[in-house]
């Protein structure tokens, strides 16, 4: 069963994000970052180019010829997967067919509206089953 962790409260939504997916490429565990809104996954991208400071994180849109090898690709779509172990949802909904994968990683801010959307989502996971556990990040 998939495993579903929230880190929400998060002042910078994309600055946390980034910042997970940094940790993760550094214990090199694949990413997929579902990311439907363009805004929102241009700015990974760029951020991704910058952090750290000292580094780069090797990531790609999922459309790219080199997704299959690179740790953390962004989508908008999750019809074609390169890999099925991590998914990073940034949208506001559940991502479509998220049981395929071994994690689910939802970053949550602190905006109502995305406060809201993201209890529906814990709703919806707890409802057929799912542990979620929660990470508090507005203490960071």
């Amino acid at each position: 069963m998939t495993q579903v962790f929230f880190y929400h409260g998060a002042s910078d939504k994309i600055a946390a994000a980034c910042a997970l997916l940094g940790g993760a490429y550094a214990k090199r565990k694949p990413m997929l970052v579902f990311a439907p809104d363009k805004a929102i996954a241009n700015s990974v991208d760029r951020m991704l180019w910058t952090q750290p400071a000292l580094g780069f994180v090797p990531h790609c849109q999922a459309d790219s010829p080199v997704a299959a090898e690179t740790p953390i690709v962004i989508t908008d779509s999750l019809d074609s997967i390169p890999q099925d172990e991590r998914l990073m949802n940034l949208s506001q909904v559940v991502p479509p067919g998220f049981s395929r994968f071994q994690s689910l990683i939802e970053v949550v801010g602190q905006e109502e509206d995305e406060r809201s959307a993201a209890r529906d989502r814990v709703k919806f996971y707890k409802d057929r089953g799912y542990e979620v556990r929660y990470f508090d990040l507005s203490a960071r």
